[in-house]
């Protein structure tokens, strides 16, 4: 299991006391990155990148990885063969919608499990021109088709959290009663509170009873993503389904490294994810999709760990004061930045950290030049911009 080293938490008693005693549990982690998270704007996979992902995410302790919707091209196609054949330990998944030829496509690839998608909204419902029974009729059609052809099916209901629970009722109903196994909680446009997330989780649970897997796959537009998730796990979800870095369509998916850290550090739950890679698995995915991250983005920031105000520095030989966790945790490298807020502690610890050799006068100099620097250029002052400003001493 992927726990975390305890000795490397320092979040206090407050959470525990809130909380109180809950029982462990264990939450699978399905991960959407290379089908909903390369819909993010601008970013497209070849089939070599898809497979370097799916690598990375099996060594990243990912349970399930949606390899694809193998009818929207060619490469997808020949990305989910190659994923196929790399002998995985991850479960690999497939992406249909509620037709019988991305079924089949499905099937024809070898894959053995795969979601089925279909809108449940009257919104959704209303912008594409189906009635009701129609869409009951077509996910009764494919879900059958699915489980005639050997692929286990986890029914998708698209834009779950703004369907008329009477007739999303009936929906998961009708895909259990075609052969469904699983089937997943969708918050499509993020509108879910934790609490509304939590109160649809629960409710599809006594509808499809204790022994039928619930997933809740959430969005990020009103920045209750990881929150979201976390309510649906309390509430009895199985399957947490997200991507890395959060990536996907307008403010993103759910964050999967950040629910995994939050269930596990935060609440007491377990999942196979191994938060030591995070940042390798995390900037890696950046480098191969094409964008960048706020340096303040909780887990996977460059901030996180580096430290430029002076009365922070002055703390910095006790992480616990001025940290949550430790950043080995993360496969985070602690360090001291310089720059306008420094202070006497920051020029001594670079001191140190570059083997420079500054009485206690000149680091008062050093502390004022640095100060001036920084201000200067608007930013922070580089390792090689302080050992040029340490010659000038001389």
């Amino acid at each position: 299991m992927g726990r975390v080293d305890r000795e490397l938490v320092w979040t206090g008693s407050i959470n525990a006391r809130a909380l109180g005693h809950e029982e462990p549990r264990h939450v699978g982690l399905y991960d959407t990155t290379l089908r909903d998270g390369e819909q993010t704007v601008g970013v497209v996979l070849d089939p070599e990148q898809k497979l370097e992902i799916a690598r990375l995410l099996d060594a990243f302790g990912i349970d399930r990885i949606e390899a694809g919707f193998p009818r929207v091209s060619d490469e997808d196609h020949r990305a989910i063969e190659m994923m196929r054949d790399a002998h995985l330990r991850a479960e690999l998944w497939g992406f249909s919608r509620a037709v019988p030829d991305d079924v089949a496509a499905i099937a024809d690839l070898g894959l053995t499990s795969t979601v089925i998608e279909a809108p449940v909204s009257d919104l959704k419902l209303g912008a594409l021109g189906v009635e009701r029974s129609e869409m009951l009729r077509r996910i009764r059609t494919a879900v059958a088709a699915a489980v005639q052809h050997g692929v286990k099916v986890a029914y998708f209901a698209v834009d779950s959290t703004r369907a008329d629970l009477s007739f999303l009722e009936s929906v998961y109903k009708t895909s259990l009663d075609a052969g469904a196994q699983e089937v997943v909680v969708v918050d499509t446009i993020g509108v879910a509170t934790p609490e509304a997330a939590a109160f649809l989780v629960e409710a599809v649970r006594n509808w499809v009873g204790p022994d039928v897997p619930v997933h809740f796959h959430g969005h990020n537009d009103f920045g209750l993503g990881t929150a979201a998730a976390i309510a649906a796990v309390r509430a009895g979800a199985s399957f947490v389904q997200g991507t890395v870095n959060g990536m996907g369509e307008r403010a993103g998916n759910t964050s999967l490294p950040e629910v995994a850290l939050a269930l596990d550090v935060l609440y007491g739950y377990e999942t196979n994810l191994r938060l030591e890679f995070v940042h390798e698995v995390s900037r890696r995915v950046r480098e191969l999709s094409g964008y960048q991250m706020a340096p303040w983005t909780p887990l996977v920031g460059e901030n996180l760990f580096r430290r430029e105000t002076g009365t922070a520095v002055s703390q910095f030989h006790v992480p616990q004061a001025i940290e949550p966790y430790g950043a080995a945790l993360v496969g985070a490298e602690r360090a001291v930045v310089l720059g306008k807020r420094s202070g006497r502690d920051s020029i001594r610890i670079k001191c140190e950290e570059l083997g420079l050799d500054a009485s206690p006068e000149q680091q008062r100099t050093l502390l004022q030049r640095v100060k001036e620097l920084a201000t200067k250029k608007r930013g922070l002052v580089t390792d090689d911009e302080f050992r040029g400003l340490c010659r000038d001493l001389d």
